[in-house]
């Protein structure tokens, strides 16, 4: 398998290329079970992340690095938007979203009780990887219908469009790749 060799927050990682279709390629980057990076991204995104009272993130890859940033700075609560509702969830916040590693439409749910927290509260939305950008609107618009502000979104890669956006502070840009593991000129800006 092909893989781009990264350094992101110091680490040095390859992360194998991964066929979409028959002209898209992502690099896989998972830090699950990577405490190492875990850690050392969650460290660099604290030193330059705005104030704030609650860290958010959309399940699943998101929860590593909101955990560590979490207890890094003193034990935190934060909050995940679910892909299901859960039995212990009640007062249900929905929105609908398209990722694009995830196939079809999906949902993102927020508690209640995590809803009553980040009413007037000020919210850090973070994830692993932020790409078309689908899964980071879905979040949004759960804080601003629980009532919360944004104050920041933050993220340890940044693939292919996301790199331009002004509005992402984050680590490292990732491109994106042809099937046979090529950058896509004009996707590492």
């Amino acid at each position: 398998m092909k893989t781009y060799p990264m350094t992101i927050a110091g680490i040095k990682r390859e992360l194998p290329i991964c066929p979409l279709n028959d002209n898209l390629a992502i690099g896989a980057f998972v830090i699950f079970g990577d405490p190492e990076l875990t850690t050392a991204s969650a460290e660099a995104l604290l030193k330059i992340a705005p104030e704030y009272d609650y860290i958010i993130t959309a399940e699943a890859k998101g929860i590593p690095l909101a955990h560590e940033m979490a207890r890094l700075a003193g034990n935190q609560k934060y909050m995940v938007a679910r892909k299901k509702v859960k039995a212990y969830m009640s007062g249900v916040f929905e929105v609908k979203v398209h990722s694009i590693t995830t196939a079809g439409e999906q949902s993102l749910f927020l508690d209640k009780a995590d809803a009553d927290l980040i009413k007037g509260s000020k919210i850090l939305i973070v994830d692993d990887v932020i790409s078309t950008g689908e899964s980071l609107f879905a979040v949004e618009e759960l804080v601003r219908a629980a009532g919360g502000t944004i104050v920041g979104k933050m993220t340890i890669l940044a693939e292919g469009d996301a790199q331009v956006r002004d509005d992402i502070i984050y680590l490292e840009k990732l491109p994106l790749f042809t099937p046979n593991g090529d950058v896509i000129e004009g996707t590492l800006h």
